[in-house]
């Protein structure tokens, strides 16, 4: 005889808290810097946004997929290790992307570093700059300093030529090694203001009565000209062999394909193809983890009738979360260099999204999973439209969540470019996101209070009011530590409006339905609204810049929060139907119905009895 194999609950919720916890923290460490990394890059916002709006897009399509094929084909634990490997493998492999030349910044040390390149530039471009003082029009005797006798035609009259300085060289921000641009596009530029100035002090001295140095300097220029000469006769001369290697290179170019148009493109255009190719490929491999995992363990749950205790999964994944991405903020602010000058600190955070990826490993292979063939889903989410479609509260709150992933999508996308331009550091930046995610699972405590002062419909018009309030104070920031108290706001703006997001699928899903709106909702969120959010946000930055995007966005969810009330008041309110309560009642009916036919046929069989023997009798007599 088969023995029934016995479930433990609590061990399947053990593991399945650690699994979501290591895959949130390894999500953390990497998706909210993202876009730091992109700019430090040399991507342009619209670039950047471009790409993280596809990331979402393909996030939205291919995720119910694949989910649904790993089903189908009874392979979801090999799904859920290869997504861990593949992501962790391509997330390295972006590591490798070069810089373009073009707005390029780089994060490779700290501020020390930049002064010690600051001094190398003063001894570059110190025959030019050695004194800035005002000279005296008969004056030619030399000037001593710091002990060297330099000659007199390096002393620059301040009214005529222009003054190379420290200040003038280095960027403003010099606390903040993140928003500098190449030390060697300085050094570039040092090099040809001194040589510009070195150019005036000649010809004034020339002037001044120095028939040397005007000799050299007219020889000099004769010969740069012949130079130039010779380079015309040559070029022209050879103009035809240069147009055949033009129309070699363009055959070549046209049998390579996509990859030998890039050729001819400029290095930041280049980079941002290759970016978005990468990114493309990594969210394909990363995509199905989460919906896959879920799908299994709460079919694993239910089969043990415990289902009701899957949303405990869910608090872990906040708390990994939390801790991901403010420890990888701690962890880069406290590094001076990794491995080599060349090497940015913020592949930090590739490193330990794959460190963590991979660690998650062996909890993917102990956690319970479970298929259940008899109940198929793969209609789920056309039923699910179809129920939202039908009431007119849930297409409202659908709406809601659209514009909320709209606006959270500026947030998530460019708040850090925000907090970067005034002073901000991965110091701040990762404490600060950290409070966000820890005040949004904090929200479950003060659900109760909450439910009894406001209806489900007015928590949610609250949650979008202060992610409203959110992104308005964001346009108003003034110094690195100024974004942390708007993210207290993140209890209401992000748990408090998903806690009225799930009311509302409780209200109008069906039996068997409910996750499947659940989906629904967050995939119009999170998905659909941050894609659209983040083509639109990118060419805003683009075009307007970051603070007026924030209050574009605010400008945008507060209108929204004034209609709404109205539109909920107008919308008819459809009663929840208890159909475990109706069948009940049928079943209760239908057997006094049959007691009630049962005891009339016995009272009419007796009374014929009765009337059957009453005349027998009275024959008798």
């Amino acid at each position: 005889m088969k023995r029934n194999k016995q479930i433990n609950v609590k061990r399947a919720l053990a593991l399945a808290g650690t699994f979501n916890f290591l895959c949130c923290c390894a999500r953390a460490c990497l998706l909210p810097f993202l876009t730091l990394y992109f700019r430090q890059l040399g991507l342009t916002p619209a670039m950047t946004g471009i790409v993280m709006g596809t990331k979402h897009l393909i996030s939205l399509v291919w995720r119910p997929a694949a989910s649904q094929l790993s089903k189908h084909y009874d392979k979801r634990r090999a799904v859920i290790n290869g997504s861990l490997v593949c992501s962790a493998a391509v997330a390295v492999v972006l590591l490798l992307v070069p810089p373009a030349d073009v707005h390029a910044q780089t994060a490779s040390c700290n501020a020390s570093d930049l002064s010690l390149g600051a001094d190398l530039l003063r001894s570059s471009v110190a025959p030019a700059t050695t004194s800035t003082r005002t000279r005296p029009e008969n004056d030619t005797t030399p000037v001593s300093t710091s002990g060297v006798n330099l000659p007199a035609t390096t002393l620059i009259d301040t009214k005529s030529a222009p003054v190379l300085t420290s200040q003038t060289a280095l960027n403003r921000h010099s606390d903040d090694d993140e928003s500098h641009p190449r030390l060697s596009l300085k050094n570039a530029s040092a090099v040809a203001n001194a040589s510009a100035v070195a150019n005036a002090s000649a010809v004034a001295n020339a002037s001044a009565g120095e028939p040397n140095v005007a000799s050299h300097t007219v020889s000099s220029s004769a010969a740069a000209v012949r130079s130039k000469r010779s380079s015309f006769r040559f070029f022209s001369g050879s103009e035809e062999k240069f147009g055949e290697k033009t129309t070699q290179e363009e055959k070549e170019e046209s049998r390579l394909g996509f990859l030998g148009s890039l050729k001819v493109m400029d290095p930041q255009h280049q980079l941002f193809f290759l970016t978005l190719l990468i990114v493309s490929v990594w969210e394909c491999a990363s995509a199905p983890l989460e919906w896959t995992a879920d799908d299994g363990l709460y079919e694993y749950l239910d089969f043990a009738y415990a289902s009701d205790r899957y949303s405990s999964t869910r608090v872990w994944g906040l708390l990994g979360a939390a801790c991901g991405v403010g420890g990888a903020g701690l962890l880069v602010s406290q590094l001076r260099c990794l491995v080599a000058y060349q090497t940015p600190r913020s592949a930090v955070h590739f490193l330990c999204y794959a460190a963590l990826a991979v660690l998650a490993l062996p909890a993917a292979a102990c956690i319970p999973l479970y298929l259940n063939k008899k109940r198929d889903r793969a209609n789920g989410l056309f039923k699910a439209v179809q129920l939202v479609r039908g009431s007119p509260r849930a297409a409202l709150c659908a709406v809601t969540a659209l514009l909320v992933g709209v606006a959270a999508s500026a947030v998530d996308n460019f708040l850090l470019w925000q907090m970067q331009d005034h002073g901000s550091s991965e110091l701040h930046m990762g404490p600060s996101l950290a409070l966000a995610v820890l005040s949004h699972a904090a929200f479950p405590l003060l659900a109760g209070r909450v439910s009894k002062l406001l209806s489900p419909e007015r928590v949610l018009v609250v949650g979008a009011v202060s992610l409203g309030l959110q992104c308005f104070y964001y346009s108003f920031l003034w110094a690195p530590w100024a974004a942390l108290p708007a993210q207290v706001l993140s209890c209401f703006s992000g748990g408090a409006l998903w806690w009225a997001v799930k009311v509302q699928c409780a209200e109008v899903a069906t039996p068997g339905a409910e996750r499947s709106v659940s989906k629904l909702y967050s995939a119009l969120s999170l998905h659909l609204g941050s894609g659209l959010g983040s083509f639109a946000g990118g060419f805003v930055v683009q075009r307007f810049g970051l603070t007026w995007l924030f209050r574009g966005a605010a400008v945008c969810v507060m209108a929204w929060c004034v209609c709404l009330p109205l539109l909920q008041w107008k919308a008819p309110r459809q009663r929840r139907i208890n159909y475990s309560r109706l069948l009940a009642a049928g079943a209760s009916e239908a057997s006094d119905s049959e007691s009630e036919q049962e005891r009339d046929w016995l009272e009419k069989a007796m009374e014929d009895d009765r009337s059957n023997n009453n005349y027998g009798r009275r024959i008798n007599h």
